[in-house]
């Protein structure tokens, strides 16, 4: 038995994924967050990205995160963790 389409949720854009990505990074960076905080809110994250999904190719994908990590704004680690969890290594 298939779902109907009015039960799925909207697929996330690549976009909404680094800019949710750069909020939380920054947050850590500045101090705004502490340990605890930060990983609730990139555990959240993830869980939405699972039940959600990112609109877009794995190729799509991995090339908005290596630019979020070339421009300064997400450190390496948080990319290499969000590739991890998601699945995408």
């Amino acid at each position: 038995m298939s779902e109907s389409p009015s039960n799925e949720l909207k697929s996330i854009s690549i976009a909404r994924v680094i800019t949710e990505l750069e909020k939380i990074s920054a947050a850590r960076r500045d101090g705004a967050l502490d340990v605890d905080e930060y990983e609730h809110k990139f555990a959240r994250m993830i869980g939405e990205l699972r039940d959600r999904r990112i609109d877009g190719s794995r190729q799509e994908i991995m090339l908005a995160l290596g630019g979020a990590a070339a421009s300064g704004n997400v450190s390496q680690a948080d990319i290499d963790r969000v590739i991890k969890q998601l699945g995408l290594a």
